[in-house]
């Protein structure tokens, strides 16, 4: 596959090719058809995916900083990802795997995760608000801080969560588990916990302090 191809604009079709390593930076592949093709290494970095198609792709070990990421990447492996400060405002993530990525200053706002794995991934103050996280596994997330207010976590697995200070205002946390998870001082008002459970967790300073 000819990079120059790709990188000229005349190539926008490439369903299940294999651009492991390539460097893709500052280019618009905006609408690109890319599903089930092998990203593996490639530098994405200041790149448009915008409307992409990247359904099942492997992207593990990507640079996509400063990325515009507004795509579909439903089944993607995003582990050891580098997000930092891209843009996935209302991206499809769904079932994704995002393990090891780094997504320090990325916008996150009403971004679509639903069934995926978060283990352990820094989330710290990032805007989350709105987001779809309905069964996503979050055990030992680092959500210090971040805006959770209006998110659907619906079932999700938060549990050992660092949650200190996170904005959780209208969320739906029903079905949760936050077992052992760090709720200090977090924000709690109109906050959904129908069913959800919380042994062990740290409740200081908030409305569930009483």
């Amino acid at each position: 596959m000819a990079v120059e191809t790709i990188r000229s604009g005349q190539l926008r079709h490439l369903p299940g090719a294999d651009l492991e390593d390539q460097d893709l930076s500052e280019l618009d592949l905006s609408d690109a058809q890319l599903a089930g093709a092998n990203l593996m290494g490639a530098n994405l970095s200041r790149t448009s995916l915008n409307r992409a198609h990247l359904e099942g792709c492997n992207l593990m070990g990507a640079q996509l900083i400063a990325a515009d990421v507004r795509a579909s990447l439903w089944g993607a492996n995003l582990m050891q990802c580098d997000l930092t400060e891209a843009d996935l405002r209302g991206a499809n993530l769904r079932g994704v795997s995002l393990m090891g990525a780094r997504l320090a200053g990325a916008s996150l706002r009403g971004v679509f995760l639903n069934g995926s794995n978060l283990a352990g991934v820094n989330l710290l103050g990032l805007d989350l608000r709105q987001a779809d996280l309905r069964g996503a596994n979050l055990t030992g997330a680092n959500l210090h801080g971040a805006d959770l207010s209006g998110a659907d976590l619906q079932g999700a697995i938060l549990n050992d969560a660092n949650l200190e200070e996170a904005d959780l205002r209208e969320a739906d946390l029903s079905g949760a588990s936050l077992n052992g998870a760090n709720l200090l001082c977090a924000l709690l008002d109109r906050t959904k916990l129908e069913g959800t459970s919380l042994m062990g967790a740290c409740v200081v300073g908030t409305p569930l302090d009483t």
